[in-house]
């Protein structure tokens, strides 16, 4: 294989945004199993009281992030995630706006591979979320499994993140007076693994649990759809039926995560790596469906908002599609 290596005259906003997306990736690939190899790492020194006092913040923490979490404005704020934007770059689009008064459910999709976009625009405040939507906060539903790791569950509850289960979100919505915006990658782990180049697959068909959620708080349905999120990673051929990908399916149902075999770019080079590729990141947020607070929805109900909020998702992406290069005739597939 012919490597083609980046030039030595690389700008230095080249650079800096390449080593922004560069501790990015470490953070979502290897921060966690870090922090879990240090804190034992600690008991076996003489530094063992920093653990042990970790085990006591820890219990004393442990509601943290079911109540909304801890986010940290500075660190949201940092130049650092503009760099990271730029790299790509990402660029959030707004086409409706959001009264502060109420509460929302924003159904992201597609997941990709790191979900970039999602974090990028919800986490951060690169992209100008607090500017398009002012009196909004966005919190991102992430696995809980993160929030059970020392060190890392503080990390990324400065973000903003909080554990994608029902407790943790209705504690955001159900807070009086709105102004609160829950995130949730909707496909989840498993439509990672469809998260190859050129497709446009939604895992939605059979997910209604964010609408039930939806409706028990009256929080309003906003579709999220970011075009080119499947575009910054190639990933090795997984079709349904091969060994790889019931491997990868027996793995995220005992796991819960997703192992998707993704490849891009080096650091130094363009031809294999684990850095994504410079490919612009479209998030355009949909109009908003507003819901009518019911704690006990029928299934009748429930269905009828779910196909509503599919055909809502649907036109977004019609509407939007040639203007972030997706071709006329391509359209939304619902898994």
């Amino acid at each position: 294989m012919k490597i083609s290596f980046a030039p030595r005259s690389v700008p230095l906003a080249r650079r800096l945004q390449t080593a922004a997306v560069l501790q990015w990736v470490f953070s979502f690939l290897a921060l966690a199993p870090t922090c879990v190899f240090l804190f034992l790492y600690l008991l076996f020194t003489r530094f063992w009281l920093i653990s042990v006092l970790y085990v006591a913040w820890w219990i004393i923490d442990c509601d943290t992030p079911s109540r909304g979490g801890r986010r940290v404005p500075f660190l949201c704020g940092m130049r650092v995630w503009d760099h990271m934007r730029d790299y790509f770059p990402i660029k959030l689009i707004k086409t409706a706006d959001l009264d502060p008064k109420n509460n929302y459910v924003l159904g992201f999709h597609p997941h990709g591979v790191l979900v970039a976009g999602a974090f990028a625009n919800f986490c951060t405040y690169a992209t100008g979320f607090r500017q398009l939507f002012p009196g909004l906060n966005s919190h991102l539903l992430m696995l809980p499994l993160w929030f059970r790791t020392p060190f890392f569950r503080d990390y990324i509850m400065c973000a903003g993140l909080v554990p994608s289960d029902k407790e943790s979100a209705s504690y955001l919505l159900r807070q009086r007076g709105g102004g609160n915006a829950v995130v949730i990658a909707v496909g989840g782990a498993p439509e990672a693994l469809d998260a190859h180049p050129g497709t446009y697959n939604v895992l939605l068909a059979n997910k209604k649990g964010f609408i039930k959620l939806a409706i028990e708080h009256g929080a309003h349905l906003v579709p999220v759809f970011s075009f080119g999120e499947n575009e910054v990673f190639d990933q090795v051929e997984n079709p349904k039926g091969t060994w790889l990908r019931w491997v990868q399916e027996r793995l995220q149902s005992i796991m819960g995560i997703s192992l998707p075999l993704f490849h891009a770019r080096g650091i130094f080079q363009y031809s294999f790596g684990l850095m994504p590729y410079r490919k612009p990141i479209n998030t355009v947020v949909g109009r908003p469906i507003e819901v009518e607070k019911n704690p006990k929805p029928t299934t009748e109900e429930l269905d009828a908002l779910h196909q509503r909020y599919m055909d809502e998702l649907g036109d977004l992406f019609e509407e939007h599609k040639e203007s972030y290069g997706v071709d006329k005739d391509t359209h939304l597939n619902f898994v």
